[in-house]
């Protein structure tokens, strides 16, 4: 998985944090980030329909988790919101989480519950042709941006995406 970014083309840390969950992550199947509210929605595809019971299972597995954490790290999120929508034979599920207290390992945990609960059925873009070390470097450049997200005044809501092995990002 690659960013390929065009000449001239201005990087926010905003952008670059998107890219890197986007890499790091490739469970993730979009992002996007809300600047008025420093909001970031991850967006995640299971490739099968999960009941109203099989959803709320799955929704009380991940708040359990990111609540322990929190504990554990002496932190309160200020928000984490849990929605899924079904579209056929897949089933949409968004995470709501405010940039404030969001930090990178809060997102593995995520995506390791997210893996242990869907398992095969979690839609994924696995790319085996990066190495361990890359993805250590990626997680400490999403640590990097999220400290500097929380301080910016980005004021572009911007919406990332895997296509084809490359990472798009736009501002809509």
């Amino acid at each position: 998985m690659h960013a390929h970014l065009k000449a001239g083309d201005d990087v926010t840390d905003c952008v670059g944090l998107l890219i890197s969950i986007l890499v790091r992550y490739p469970q993730v199947a979009s992002i996007n980030f809300d600047p008025w509210e420093h909001i970031l929605r991850f967006n995640f595809i299971c490739s099968q329909v999960l009941n109203e019971d099989e959803f709320e299972e799955f929704k009380i597995l991940l708040l359990n988790s990111i609540q322990t954490y929190n504990y554990l790290e002496k932190k309160d999120a200020i928000l984490v919101e849990i929605s899924h929508q079904v579209y056929e034979d897949l089933t949409l599920i968004e995470i709501r989480r405010d940039v404030g207290t969001l930090v990178q390992e809060e997102i593995a945990l995520v995506v390791a519950v997210f893996n242990q609960f869907m398992g095969g059925n979690l839609v994924s873009d696995l790319n085996e042709a990066i190495i361990e070390e890359e993805l250590i470097v990626q997680e400490e450049i999403i640590e990097h941006m999220l400290e500097s997200v929380r301080a910016s005044v980005e004021d572009k809501p911007l919406y990332a995406f895997r296509e084809e092995g490359k990472v798009l990002v736009f501002n809509k």
